[in-house]
């Protein structure tokens, strides 16, 4: 995945758990600690609508 900040909308749809505020800024919007975000990454995978299901019925 791009590190490329100004390319933002293939980069909206993953989850990249390697970039520091990627998993700031994912775990703030999600409304998760980063410890459930990574849980959730390892569970379902980088895709961003499935970390969010995920997560709608891991609460």
């Amino acid at each position: 995945m791009s590190d490329d900040k100004d390319k933002t909308a293939q980069d909206r749809h993953f989850i990249n758990l390697s970039e520091h505020y990627e998993v700031r800024d994912w775990s703030n919007s999600l409304g998760v600690t980063e410890a459930q975000l990574r849980e959730a990454v390892a569970a379902v995978g980088p895709s961003a609508d499935k970390v969010r299901e995920y997560l709608s019925h891991a609460r």
